[in-house]
């Protein structure tokens, strides 16, 4: 990796990319602490809780919810806009017929489709923050003027991130969006090792136990960070063999080849999917309600269990019956996410027009047969191994230990720091080879 970045950097196109995406990635933090019109930031401190759903979206802005910034909802209305484009590709077949076979026009209608329902999405959850801090002494003057500001702030806030993150894309280096989440994740690792350095060092002195403590859950951060490595670099190569044809006046020779497919295809996006889901009863309630927890009765069933995905003051009941939800949620998600970007039936078809077949398999249904029971075992190992590192910081909160960096924190950053330095490596083999051809 190392010597990838050191030769990206003697490369002159690939060094302006990547300072373009640093000084992209430094205005990103900046505007993390610009704080929206109206707000007192004597009281906002005290007032500002990141519990629920508020625990999610500061943990991927960075921190900015709870500064209240102007991207305090960072990017999670265009995730959650992305994942509703995707389910409706699923039931409406014109949109569906668009996603597959439009080319470069259906993309950017696609895209276009995405970004009208982010707006929208941006403007009914600034809306629910404006109502959920109202009474809490958050803002200045609260009434409509105050409210008008401070929604349109957070919507613009979203907006720019959103054309932050195509123009990373584009005109830098990685998935914007991915990067995006990717530097306000990494921005708690201070936060973290203080933690640890508190464990070591406590008021009255040095502590052996910290000591110990910190160790192990450094040790365990290593492990987890290995195995994540593992699984999303690890591949199932199914072998393809090509039969002799004639292309033109030449005979083209038998090709063997493989298809691989990836331990863990759908990557980290069944968790982000899964946590949206879960906390967006929490979400509405706080819409609605000044002050959820004096809720009573059935919603306030509703709304623990909805925010035990990042509490632990709502018991043990509600995290375990979260924590087996989330657990079904995850494993639904990643089948739908995998056969949404992988289709057995298709796969064969083309194998089979271009003359190919897999050694042992007839062509036609027995291969889609045979490809879909890989993924099948594929999508169950790799979807059990998301929900484990998803649900175990939830059990952690139980202890004393209080580190902001969870293992679903670690997959993000290591699925887009891998997919980062693949796309580093791809502009670099792309530049040498242009240069050899000139």
């Amino acid at each position: 990796m190392f010597k990838t970045i050191k030769n990206a950097l003697k490369t002159p196109d690939v060094r302006k990319r990547l300072m373009y995406t640093v000084i992209l990635i430094v205005l990103f933090r900046l505007g993390c602490f610009i704080t929206v019109p109206g707000v007192n930031t004597i009281t906002l401190n005290e007032a500002m809780s990141t519990n629920g759903i508020a625990g999610f979206i500061d943990l991927i802005s960075g921190g900015a919810f709870s500064r209240f910034s102007i991207f305090a909802m960072s990017i999670s209305p265009y995730i959650t806009a992305s994942i509703v484009v995707q389910l409706l590709a699923m039931i409406i077949p014109s949109l569906e017929k668009l996603t597959k076979e439009g080319g470069e026009e259906g993309r950017k209608r696609i895209n276009r489709y995405t970004k009208m329902i982010t707006v929208v999405l941006a403007l009914v959850e600034a809306v629910g923050i404006y109502l959920s801090y109202r009474s809490s002494g958050v803002f200045i003057n609260p009434g409509w003027i105050t409210g008008l500001l401070v929604v349109l702030s957070l919507v613009a806030g979203t907006s720019l991130l959103m054309w932050l993150g195509e123009q990373i894309t584009s005109k830098g280096i990685g998935n914007g969006i991915s990067i995006i989440i990717f530097i306000g994740i990494i921005s708690g690792l201070p936060a973290g090792v203080t933690t640890i350095w508190n464990l070591i060092f406590t008021a009255t002195g040095f502590s052996t136990v910290g000591l110990i403590t910190g160790l192990g859950i450094i040790l365990g951060a290593i492990l987890l960070v290995a195995g994540v490595v593992f699984v999303q670099q690890a591949e199932r190569r199914v072998p393809v063999q090509y039969s002799k044809k004639v292309q033109g006046r030449k005979m083209v020779g038998a090709q063997s080849t493989h298809i691989p497919l990836k331990l863990a295809m759908a990557g980290v996006m069944p968790i982000i999917f899964a946590s949206s889901f879960m906390t967006f009863p929490a979400m509405i309630i706080s819409m609605f309600v000044q002050d959820p927890a004096t809720l009573t009765g059935f919603w306030s069933g509703v709304y623990k269990f909805s925010i035990a995905i990042s509490s632990s003051s709502v018991g043990w009941g509600y995290s375990l019956a979260n924590a087996l939800v989330y657990l079904l949620l995850i494993l639904g998600f990643t089948f739908f996410y995998t056969y949404a970007t992988f289709n057995p039936a298709e796969v064969s078809n083309n194998i089979k027009k271009n003359g190919g077949f897999i050694p042992g398999i007839r062509a036609g249904k027995p291969t889609t047969d045979y490809l879909s029971a890989i993924i099948t075992k594929l999508t169950i190992f790799g979807g059990v191994f998301l929900a484990i590192i998803a649900i175990l910081p939830m059990l952690l909160r139980f202890t004393n230990l209080n580190v902001s960096f969870g293992g679903t924190s670690i997959l993000i950053v290591v699925g887009v720091a891998l997919e980062t330095v693949q796309q580093l490596e791809s502009q670099l083999v792309m530049r040498h080879y242009k240069g050899f051809l000139e």
